[in-house]
């Protein structure tokens, strides 16, 4: 099983970016938690960040056009959740099971992050768990593909 991790905007600066929202974890020790994770459940996880949208939707794109194709879609959008009609669009155009997480509970924060664009098209969303949020999706993401 394959499964494309990508991380969104703003991410790259996680555990010095607003800790009492994001916690202090960094990217890179989160990354390596899930690659861990991965092998312990025999899952391929390819894991990216980027801070720009047409790349994302690159990404997404080539998860079923490329030959290194993937099973399904782990995506954190960040502040692209909003407002990002190209990687909604790109992400019901591959039509590849696809889980939105988010670490912190966008819905108990200012009103407008609650509005995500992303989640109509997602098989599900998963928010305010940390970076456990990611471990759910993929455990999500293979329990979907093995049925």
């Amino acid at each position: 099983m394959r499964i494309l991790v990508i991380h969104g905007p703003n991410l790259n600066l996680l555990g010095r970016r607003e800790p009492e929202h994001y916690g202090r974890q960094t990217l890179e020790e989160i990354n390596q938690d899930l690659i861990a994770f991965g092998k312990l459940k025999e899952i391929y996880l390819s894991l990216r960040q980027s801070n720009h949208e047409g790349e994302i939707v690159d990404w997404i794109q080539q998860a079923i056009i490329s030959d290194d194709k993937f099973d399904g879609l782990v995506i954190n959008p960040g502040a692209y959740t909003h407002y990002s009609l190209a990687i909604r669009e790109a992400i019901s155009g591959v039509r590849i099971p696809t889980i939105e997480v988010h670490l912190s509970d966008i819905n108990a924060r200012e009103a407008w992050r609650a509005e995500s664009v992303i989640a109509p098209v997602c098989l599900d969303q998963i928010a305010g768990l940390g970076a456990r949020g990611y471990h759910l999706a993929i455990e999500r993401l293979a329990q979907s593909l093995s049925e």
